[in-house]
């Protein structure tokens, strides 16, 4: 099994920057994806961003591209999302993910942390 925890939210006005970080543990080594996604109240989980295990490869949604920056620690099991540019439709619980960049494929999720854009 794989344990997400998730670190670095909390509240920024529009325009500013927040990182949040995601460490991983267990079976880390099965992870061929980490990513995240994000929830608002009254809407469904959405993708945010992923990246590949050799940190090659990124992924992002369309309302985050250019904004938002994913990458991977040294110590490959940590992932970071650099978020700039925010805006209050950003606001939502973010949740660091791995195993896929659909809900449905996600094999383990973290606890969740909130992220509130003020206007």
């Amino acid at each position: 099994q794989v344990q997400l925890v998730e670190s670095g939210g909390g509240l920024v006005q529009t325009g500013g920057s927040l990182r949040l970080s995601c460490a991983a543990s267990g079976r880390t080594f099965k992870m061929s994806i980490m990513g995240w996604f994000r929830q608002a109240p009254g809407k469904e989980r959405e993708f945010v961003a992923a990246i590949s295990w050799s940190g090659g490869s990124t992924y992002y949604a369309d309302s985050v591209k250019d904004r938002f920056t994913i990458s991977r620690g040294n110590a490959k099991s940590t992932v970071y999302l650099q978020m700039n540019s925010l805006k209050p439709e950003d606001t939502a619980v973010y949740y660091c993910a791995a195993g896929g960049t659909v809900v449905a494929n996600v094999e383990a999720w973290g606890q969740g942390t909130q992220v509130t854009v003020s206007s």
